[in-house]
């Protein structure tokens, strides 16, 4: 089962344009994504940066 987010979540942009490895949609996206801190943010309705990544760093060459 995938993340109810996949579809919206800007991590899919950054794959799409090579900027960022398939690892994290394996691992996460489509692995256990109730460990994916977008995910346990977005569910709480608390804000985060499009660059941050599943494990909840900051990507400053994500933009």
């Amino acid at each position: 089962m995938a993340c109810k987010w996949i579809d919206v979540c800007p991590l899919r942009r950054f794959e799409e344009q090579g900027k960022l490895d398939k690892k994290w949609k394996k691992q996460y996206c489509k692995g256990d994504f109730t460990k994916c801190k977008r995910y346990q943010m977005e569910e709480q309705g608390i804000a985060h940066p499009d660059n941050m990544l599943p494990d909840g760093t900051i990507n400053e060459e994500l933009i």
